[in-house]
């Protein structure tokens, strides 16, 4: 059975590292640039993590999400860099686009501030089981509901893109033109996606019903089926 979640397992020290090591990394990586301030931090962060990926054998499961937000953040430099209202010292001149010095030192903290963010929760996700983490913050007292909300949050990516996957092979079955030019796949959008939202909200049914099945609000103490074991970096 495929597996609904970002985690891939490596078999390496960031997989056997504890999930609290790693969420406390997060945070560290988030909140010292932050209270630094200057761009070498962020760079030195941004690095660091970039080791820690390619340790874990998981860069390759960043390129898409650098890459969207890379998208993203080049519309911020664009109109960061030739509209803010403190521009005047005139950095590059690409012919009737001038970008202004102040405008894209300005973006540029917000891009390494972005970077830095998403490569961190990287780290995390990509090298932690959801399940460790949930059965983690439930024995330091947090509601399984939270813990229920929080993995979700995990699954949503995996599970629509597996969906997806499974829709656009049976309308290609059916004959629908899903891959070519740009007006054929907006075409094969709206009968595309709308199985997918139909088929989410059913599964969101489902597990709605799997859990109560299961006591899920019971008010009584919850236990684990397997103890928990601290893991610390070798």
């Amino acid at each position: 059975m495929k597996s609904l979640s970002l985690y891939e397992e490596k078999g390496t020290f960031l997989n056997k590292t504890d999930s609290d090591v790693k969420l406390l990394y997060v945070v560290a990586a988030i909140l010292v640039p932050a209270l630094l301030g200057g761009y070498l931090p962020y760079a030195v962060v941004i690095a660091l993590s970039l080791i820690l990926l390619a340790a874990g054998g998981v860069v390759k499961k960043t390129v898409p999400v650098v890459g969207v937000s890379g998208i993203v953040l080049l519309t911020i430099v664009i109109i960061q860099g030739m509209f803010r209202s403190t521009n005047e010292t005139v950095a590059v001149a690409l012919g009737p686009a001038v970008f202004y010095k102040e405008g894209l030192l300005y973006s540029l903290g917000i891009v390494l501030n972005v970077f830095n963010i998403l490569l961190a929760i990287c780290v995390l996700i990509f090298t932690t089981k959801p399940s460790d983490m949930i059965e983690s913050f439930i024995d330091r007292g947090f509601s399984p509901r939270i813990g229920y909300v929080f993995i979700s949050i995990f699954q949503i990516i995996p599970q629509m893109s597996d969906t997806m996957g499974t829709i656009t092979d049976a309308q290609r079955s059916r004959g629908m033109e899903v891959e070519g030019s740009l007006m054929v796949r907006v075409k094969a959008f709206l009968p595309l996606i709308s199985p997918v939202v139909m088929s989410s909200l059913a599964d969101t049914k489902e597990r709605a019903v799997a859990l109560e099945v299961r006591g899920f609000n019971a008010n009584s103490k919850k236990v684990f089926l397997y103890e928990r074991k601290q893991r610390q970096i070798p």
